[in-house]
């Protein structure tokens, strides 16, 4: 779904709020087949399809979060994961700049290759997070949605745009890796890596989701694409 909206300069909080709840509300009704090829943009809310597992499994996980913490360890912060089920809303993201922008970047702006964005969880507006804490199942860097619910955060909220082909746009369609401008690691997961009923237990509230993680490594686990959204334009 793709709606057209006219861009001012202002970056009034007013404007914001009124984006958010325009994405929401379109989220309500569903998503959200792409054009591949058209760029992705800022204000848009999106899924992230997982390249590695889709390929392997032919089931395509998205990034995913909810109102949980996971127990035994790491930080206690809102847990993410990587989740097979296309129509969940707790798997939309919201594109914004970086956190130490004076004004967020205007609705519907084209996004560079090498950009620096932050993705706000739509339905917690908690937004994307890594730090030194290791991962519950790989012992890899902790991946968590941040902040109090009021889509604030800090510095460890910053991810770069890396695309793989040489194009300057980041485009629907395309792979890309997202890379943590404080840490160094990319975001990521495997299909070998899953929370199941022997390693998170019977209650467990992720069962079957692939455990999200930061990665050193530039390697297939941390290829992603943009394939379902609610994009804005200009």
């Amino acid at each position: 779904a793709e709606m057209t909206m006219t861009t001012k300069k202002s970056s009034a909080v007013s404007s914001l709020l009124a984006i958010f709840c325009l994405l929401l509300a379109t989220a309500q009704r569903g998503v959200y087949a792409d054009d591949d090829d058209k760029p992705v943009t800022c204000g848009s809310a999106v899924k992230f399809t997982h390249v590695e597992s889709a390929t392997s499994t032919n089931v395509p996980h998205y990034l995913h979060s909810e109102e949980k913490q996971l127990g035994g360890g790491g930080s206690g912060q809102q847990i993410v994961t990587w989740m097979n089920d296309k129509a969940s809303r707790g798997s939309l993201w919201w594109i914004r700049g970086a956190n130490d922008l004076e004004q967020e970047c205007p609705p519907g702006q084209p996004l560079k290759c090498g950009d620096t964005i932050r993705l706000t969880h739509l339905e917690t507006k908690k937004n994307l997070h890594t730090h030194a804490f290791s991962s519950p199942l790989s012992k890899q860097q902790e991946i968590t949605a941040f902040g109090q619910g009021d889509g604030r955060g800090d510095g460890g909220d910053d991810w770069i745009v890396e695309c793989t082909n040489k194009n300057q746009m980041w485009t629907r369609g395309s792979k890309f890796r997202l890379l943590h401008r404080d840490t160094q690691k990319y975001l990521g997961a495997s299909s070998n890596v899953k929370f199941t009923q022997q390693n998170c237990g019977h209650s467990c509230p992720i069962l079957n989701h692939l455990e999200a993680f930061g990665r050193r490594q530039v390697d297939s686990f941390g290829e992603l694409k943009v394939e379902l959204g609610i994009h804005l334009s200009q």
